[in-house]
Formats: structure tokens, sequence, C-alpha cells
């Protein structure tokens, strides 16, 4: 399995961006998929996940009412929108996939980072 994210940038506070994520592999479409993200000097922190069928999604609290997780399966596709974007936002962020997402998700696979810089 291979997962290729994108859409990072730089942005000023109060923008938004979409990420995206392609995965590539057997049966990735039915995975549980989901977000990380590591700021400078932190560890790294879980963002978003959502279920194989993308019935059920789960947030970290800090980003509920910004940011919402997606996903195309036809496509292989995975997508966070991020809105409202504030500097402490500032991270590479990871998507990952296959794992179980109760009580917390633990990913088996794991793609490259695309950075995220928020100025203000």
């Amino acid at each position: 399995v291979q997962l290729q994210a994108s859409g990072g940038g730089l942005v000023q506070a109060g923008d938004s961006l979409r990420l995206s994520c392609v995965a590539s592999g057997r049966n990735v479409d039915s995975y549980n998929m989901g977000w990380f993200r590591q700021a400078p000097g932190k560890e790294r922190e879980f963002v978003a996940s959502i279920t194989g069928n993308g019935g059920s999604t789960f947030l970290a609290d800090s980003m509920k009412g910004r940011f919402t997780i997606s996903r195309v399966n036809a496509k292989n596709a995975l997508y966070l929108q991020a809105n409202s974007l504030k500097p402490e936002d500032t991270a590479v962020y990871y998507c990952a996939c296959r794992g179980p997402l109760i009580p917390t998700f633990v990913p088996t696979y794991w793609g490259q980072g695309t950075l995220v810089t928020v100025s203000s």
C-alpha cells in the first residue's frame, strides 16, 4: 500500500486548504483512513479518521467545527478540508490507513507528509 499526500502550502490565518491523499494497493477502498499532523518540536497527533465506507468520521476536539474529513472510494482518495486555519495548525500532515479506529486510530500504513504553514 502506498499513500501520496498533497495540497499543503503557505496560507494566512483564516484561510482554507484542502489536503488530498491518494492510496494505491489492494483493498485500500475498504480500509479505515485518517490524518495525523506533527508540528515543529512536537509529537505527532491525531487529526481525523473515517471508516472504510465513509459512514463514520472522528475528529480531534481541537479540529471540530473547522476540519472535515471525507473520502471517495472510487478514486481511492482521502481528503481533509481545513477551514479557519490558525498559526498553531502549522505542521506536516500525514495520511494513514488500515487499522482500528476505536478507541484510537492505529494505522498500519503511512504516507509522506505535506507541509501546511499558516502565517499570522
